[in-house]
């Protein structure tokens, strides 16, 4: 993701030094040689491990902005942004756990002091969720309940007519994205229960209306949309970050979290067994695949808010008609977009703030369309609204 993000910040053409750094040199200096060659910029690389913090305010210390792309969050997130404070240093990042949000959001009083601004979240989900839903919740006088959706394996792919294509978004590698995700789907999360934050399980099913879609099934997963849009939007219902996912899979996810929670095997093990499961896991999830449901006909990647209009009662989906390719693009790609509103000045404020809160939809669903695939013209043509 960082990788994506680096070639596409190095066509802007008005950064005087661009600076990849990495734990490991030989990586950082790899993505230099690859992009340099056409970058509009100056780049080199570096080495830096982000757990030494003077080592990390030191190199920061030299940035006007820092776009982290290190995970999982729910171990790194908290003190690169420290870090960032403490140097002077603007800062955006693809923050997708909702723990350090929650953290991260507590140090915008120390942020607005040292003239710092923090965009927490940039990438798809969160990122694009939260700007789908801030333009479904702008079409109503009051949020009721508001959800925000991605796809694993589920979810209808053809929109318009058109394939938008999904396939490379489906989660691949034991990376930390895998182990966030597992974070994610055991254990407590929060999610939004009359307007109020809550504590559940995850992996608990959500039925969805979509106008123009029909009916389906998705499952909840911990992830800082919720948490961020209640206040940004004034939820005054539920509000919940969701999966799309075929039956089998959300059986299998819900092997795993038992297998996490009840302490048969770590994070990190059920990370790897997601691409290697046991015959007993397959088993297991054989079995358990009749319990729940899929997501049926709801497109894949939408948001969609309930809530009142002229003291009528609606519903509005807003879903985009194609992404960038690979969760790589889908997620780097926004991250360097939102960079640019920093780079053009549009960003004057200070603090901490998740992206519906400072980041110019229409500008970044612009500036995104030309970079999905299928390509598209524009907002128009890349965001589709629909009601009932």
């Amino acid at each position: 993701m960082g990788r994506v993000a680096v070639a596409t910040a190095a066509a802007f053409g008005d950064i005087g030094e661009l600076v990849v750094s990495d734990l490991d040199l030989s990586a950082a200096e790899l993505v230099v040689s690859e992009f340099a060659p056409m970058a509009k910029t100056r780049m080199r690389a570096s080495s830096v491990d982000v757990r030494d913090d003077r080592a990390l305010v030191a190199l920061l210390s030299q940035a006007d902005v820092v776009l982290n792309t290190t995970g999982p969050f729910f171990l790194l997130g908290v003190p690169v942004l420290r870090a960032a404070i403490e140097a002077g240093c603007h800062y955006i990042d693809i923050c997708d756990d909702w723990e350090p949000t929650l953290d991260m959001l507590e140090l915008d009083g120390e942020a607005r002091s040292r003239g710092v601004l923090a965009v927490i979240g940039m990438g798809a989900s969160p990122g694009l969720s939260n700007l789908l839903a801030r333009i479904a919740c702008e079409r109503l006088e009051r949020v009721e309940d508001l959800y925000t959706a991605w796809p694993v394996d589920g979810g209808n792919h053809e929109s318009d007519g058109e394939e938008a294509s999904t396939e490379d978004e489906t989660i691949d590698g034991a990376s930390a994205a895998i182990v966030h995700w597992m974070q994610q789907i055991s254990g407590q999360i929060q999610a939004v229960e009359a307007g109020e934050i809550v504590t559940r399980p995850p992996l608990v099913p959500v039925k969805i209306d979509f106008p123009g879609f029909g009916s389906g099934t998705a499952y909840t997963v911990g992830h800082p949309e919720p948490i961020t849009l209640r206040e940004g939007v004034a939820v005054q219902g539920s509000s919940a970050s969701v999966m799309l996912l075929k039956s089998y899979t959300a059986a299998f996810l819900s092997v795993l979290r038992d297998d996490i929670d009840s302490g048969r095997v770590s994070i990190e093990a059920a990370a790897e067994q997601v691409f290697a499961p046991s015959v007993g896991q397959r088993m297991k999830a054989l079995f358990r695949s009749s319990r729940y449901a899929n997501s049926g006909r709801l497109p894949f990647f939408f948001a969609l808010a309930r809530g009142i209009r002229e003291n009528q009662r609606v519903t509005v989906g807003v879903r985009v008609t194609a992404l960038p390719k690979g969760m790589d693009g889908a997620t780097g790609i926004p991250l360097a977009l939102g960079l640019r509103q920093i780079l053009d000045g549009r960003l004057r404020e200070t603090g901490v703030h998740p992206p519906e809160i400072v980041i110019d939809p229409k500008m970044l669903f612009d500036a995104l369309a030309t970079s999905c695939t299928p390509s598209r013209n524009g907002l128009g043509d890349l965001i589709v609204v629909t009601e009932n």
